[in-house]
């Protein structure tokens, strides 16, 4: 199934649905994801898509694409590198990723993942239940003011990863009956058309299983957390020379069997009043 969060072509109230081929979605019977639901046959006409879910957490998982690690000159990881970004800065297919102004960046870079998304809390999962805990698979884009990453954030990564708008999610969650392999997924970042990435799953260093496992060892993931689970080579960072994201730019994350995550690129617009 496709799961899909949306706005009905009448109405201004975000749905809850499963998507259909013909462009209409069947309304749930619960009101999220992660409590008792079912589909109630009642199809509407779908308006604008939103991301699937507003994550209760976002962890990322750096350099788990062998290629990856090698334009990046870094050794192959013993355990997965784990980051995270603020789960307010989650946006929605076809609106627009902002590249800061108030904290100027000229380095915002694009990161086509795989997003894992959990149905369930999760605590010491092992390789034989690491799944059962999914709800399903969706595109991700771990958008990266590369100079606050590097530079401006203290050696740190949460400054560059979580400017608002920097984790389009979506356009649906793909459940695991459509997705039995995650490890042979191909994925791609397209920017104006131009393919930038291009690999398949298969290159991770760690699997989606070994993640889970990884996560919640000693730790509770709660049901609607989000795992981005890295990105291959072909960023803007590695490109000869550097090419980062401006406005005008549309950024599109595509990946088999989910479909296409597209952002526009524009700057954001800073109020320069306070109010109280």
């Amino acid at each position: 199934m496709n799961l899909i969060r949306f706005l009905p072509i009448d109405s201004q109230t975000p749905r809850l649905g499963i998507r259909h081929a013909d462009g209409t979605a069947e309304l749930i019977s619960g009101q999220s994801w992660f409590e008792p639901w079912r589909p109630t046959g009642r199809r509407v006409e779908m308006g604008r898509i939103l991301a699937p879910l507003r994550p209760s957490v976002i962890l990322c998982i750096g350099l788990n694409f062998r290629a990856h690690a090698q334009e990046t000159g870094q050794p192959i990881p013993e355990h997965p590198v784990l980051f995270m970004k603020s789960p307010w800065v989650t946006q929605d297919p076809g609106a627009p990723i902002l590249i800061p102004t108030r904290l100027p960046s000229t380095q915002v870079d694009y990161e086509a993942e795989l997003v894992v998304i959990l149905g369930r809390d999760c605590k010491n999962a092992t390789r034989q239940n690491a799944l059962s805990h999914v709800l399903g698979y969706t595109c991700g884009n771990d958008v990266t003011a590369r100079d606050w990453q590097k530079s401006f954030g203290g050696n740190q990564w949460c400054r560059g990863k979580s400017f608002d708008t920097f984790a389009p999610l979506g356009p649906c969650i793909v459940t695991p009956d459509a997705i039995p392999d995650p490890q042979a997924l191909t994925l791609k970042a397209i920017v104006n058309g131009e393919t930038r990435q291009c690999s398949s799953t298969a290159d991770h260093i760690f699997s989606v299983i070994d993640l889970i496992v990884f996560l919640s060892g000693s730790t509770t993931l709660p049901a609607g957390a989000a795992i981005f689970t890295g990105t291959p080579s072909g960023a803007g960072f590695a490109m000869t020379p550097p090419t980062f994201l401006k406005p005008g730019d549309t950024v599109t994350i595509s990946i088999d069997r989910i479909g296409d995550l597209t952002n526009p690129v524009a700057l954001e617009r800073v109020n320069t009043e306070c109010s109280f």
